[in-house]
């Protein structure tokens, strides 16, 4: 049985990454990510960002809603303080970077450069400040500019990191356009929640990202459209909490899938989900993920 996959010019081991926002240098307190395919850091900007205002997270009764607001503590701290521990997990690396601007994705590319990282994952989820606050990953211009500036500063793969759109065929085209290795979505989606009792808004910030099994079925259909828009690699994310949740992404076409969160209420969750798709794989007498696509009938 074989479950590697090959995105660009690199192999990772298995299917199945961690999200970024759920995975810092602490979950390797609590879980041995070395057999996962890879992982993914949480989102770095050039400056500190303290993040939204507290409370932060709410559970749904099928979710999370979370406003976390890009809580980082700057690229200089990162590449210090948290990279070097994360890069001794003995997986690929791909680091997350999020800008308010082409220039400040730039940057963040340029210093990323010059690690050890294996791919770098670029946050189109983020405001564009030129644009009146519209997410980057909504406007196809936005985002052939930003891939186009990552890819002439970095030989590394680039995947880019899409928010929740129904219809997403010229903004997976621009990336694919410009240089992107792959597509990676769904981010979150936005919702709130409040207090009957207080009358009071759960969320500090009053609004979040809906995460989460609730989502998975929007994720599905997303994933689907993007996979039909594109000859790239696309990685699946949303809701997936097991192995099945991840064979359904799989067996619509994804290349990879990312585990969100799911690593919040289990951080051993991925490879759980490695080891019930060898499982499933060796029960069926699949080979590989290949020969697992090509039984479907999508």
């Amino acid at each position: 049985m074989n479950l590697s996959v090959k995105i660009g010019n690199m192999t990772f081991k298995n299917p199945v990454l961690l999200a970024s926002g759920c995975f810092s240098k602490h979950t390797l307190d609590f879980t041995d990510v070395s057999g996962l395919g890879g992982i993914i850091t949480k989102s770095v900007t050039m400056k500190p960002r303290e993040g939204n205002p507290p409370p932060r997270i709410f559970e749904t009764p099928c979710g999370v809603i979370n406003s976390i607001g890009l809580a980082n503590p700057g690229i200089d701290e990162f590449l210090k303080d948290e990279l070097p521990c994360i890069l001794s997990s003995q997986t690929r690396v791909i680091a997350s970077i999020a800008g308010a601007d082409v220039d400040e994705y730039v940057e963040l590319t340029r210093l990323i450069n010059q690690t050890d990282v294996t791919g770098i994952e670029v946050n189109l989820s983020c405001p564009n400040v030129e644009r009146g606050g519209v997410e980057f990953g909504k406007d196809p211009e936005s985002v052939k500019r930003i891939v186009d500036s990552v890819r002439n500063n970095t030989s590394k793969i680039i995947i880019c990191k899409l928010p929740p759109l129904f219809d997403n065929r010229k903004i997976v085209s621009a990336a694919e356009q410009t240089g992107a290795d792959a597509i990676s979505l769904i981010n979150t989606i936005p919702a709130l929640a409040v207090n009957f009792e207080t009358g009071k808004f759960e969320i500090g910030g009053k609004s979040g990202g809906l995460s989460g099994p609730a989502i998975k079925p929007i994720a599905l259909y997303c994933v689907y459209n993007a996979i039909k828009s594109t000859n790239l690699p696309v990685i699946g994310v949303g809701g997936i909490m097991n192995a099945r949740d991840a064979l359904e992404f799989l067996l619509i076409g994804a290349m990879m899938v990312e585990i969100g969160t799911g690593v919040l209420v289990d951080p051993d969750i991925g490879n759980k989900i490695v080891k019930g798709i060898e499982e499933y794989f060796c029960k069926e007498g699949i080979k590989d993920i290949a020969e697992f696509q090509r039984r479907s009938r999508f």
